[in-house]
């Protein structure tokens, strides 16, 4: 049951909708009534994701497909406008990251402290499900008040804006076990693949190789941390990292067969890019003979809380990996830029 939208709440405003392949549109939409536990956040930033720029190139993210026009949007920061009516969350004036995870059923079993495997798990601006789960690019943008993260003291919307990927590096790292002291090879400097590289160095990796096909990414993954590069068509110089622990962030084929080629034996690589859907070619045979422990990372669970704290105290360092910010109103030529990883690495809108 929902209520009537609060009178100080516009009746409509601005979203970032994509209709279809290469159909992105900044429109006027009706801003959702909320319901009872729903709080209004007046949105200040939200980050470009490559999921974002997957349903607005190839109309499907994975397995997601898109089947109607959906707003976009998962990796928002705000202010609380209007506080849940019923009591629930932040009070109204709080700045607040959003925690873009939520479920169609709460009883649904995941394995225990992995919500992200539930099988009823949603996620905002995500086709996985249909009706589609509406993002939050938006000016308004109604969310359920448990969603929401108080910002710590100090920590200002703009830096809060990099939490939701940063989260997503955290939990990656996190699956490779204890990292201290080890040499680590990330392979893919895109936003995630950089913020990787920003919590290893917060948790401690003696060394860091970062690999990508452009140097620019690289050379900003050395202000993060990274101590050298090497260029992605270099198997041999790839194959010489030797490294305790890989990060395939570049959800490539290629990039995987670069991640098993740069693992030591025994090493562990975590696959964090989500490759495309269907078979796919992988070194396997290495993988076997080198006795590698391959592990998949998805989304992530509790870590936010963990990233905003570790922001806000300053021993993760991640403000480097936003190179522009752009207004909404020029949302396709924000999403043009961040399609170009030559010229870019996280792309803010500003709302």
């Amino acid at each position: 049951m929902t209520t009537t939208t609060p009178a100080d709440v516009p009746a409509s405003d601005v979203a970032v909708v994509v209709h279809g392949v290469r159909d992105l549109r900044v429109e006027t939409r009706p801003v959702p009534a909320p319901a009872p536990g729903d709080a209004v956040v007046r949105i200040a930033y939200g980050g470009v994701c490559g999921s974002d720029l997957h349903y607005w190139t190839h109309g499907a993210a994975g397995e997601s497909v898109l089947r109607a026009p959906m707003v976009l949007g998962h990796e928002v920061v705000g202010t609380v406008l209007v506080a849940a009516a019923d009591g629930s969350g932040p009070a109204a004036g709080t700045e607040v990251a959003v925690h873009p995870a939520g479920t169609t059923d709460p009883a649904a079993p995941f394995p225990p402290g992995r919500p992200n495997l539930s099988p009823a798990g949603t996620y905002l601006g995500s086709a996985a499900r249909f009706p589609h789960t509406e993002g939050a690019f938006a000016r308004h943008a109604v969310l359920p008040a448990s969603t929401l993260r108080p910002l710590p003291p100090g920590l200002s919307l703009r830096t809060a804006a990099v939490a939701e990927p940063a989260a997503v590096a955290w939990h990656a790292v996190a699956r490779a076990g204890d990292v201290a002291g080890k040499r680590a090879l990330v392979v893919g400097c895109g936003p995630i693949g950089l913020l990787v590289v920003a919590v290893l160095r917060r948790a401690g990796a003696a060394e860091i190789v970062v690999s990508d096909v452009h140097e620019r990414p690289m050379a900003v993954a050395r202000e993060l941390g990274a101590t050298r590069g090497v260029v992605a068509t270099d198997p041999d110089g790839i194959a010489a990292v030797a490294a305790d622990v890989v990060f395939e962030s570049s959800g490539s084929p290629r990039g995987l067969a670069s991640a098993v080629r740069g693992a030591a034996r025994a090493g562990t690589v975590v696959m964090v890019g989500l490759l495309p859907s269907g078979e796919q070619p992988a070194l396997l045979s290495l993988a076997i003979t080198r006795e590698l422990d391959l592990r998949g990372s998805f989304r992530f669970a509790g870590e936010m809380d963990d990233v905003l704290a570790a922001l806000a105290d300053g021993s993760l360092r991640a403000d480097a990996v936003v190179s522009h910010v752009v207004g909404v109103d020029d949302a396709l030529a924000a999403f043009e830029l961040a399609l170009d990883a030559t010229a870019s690495s996280k792309v803010l809108l500003e709302f």
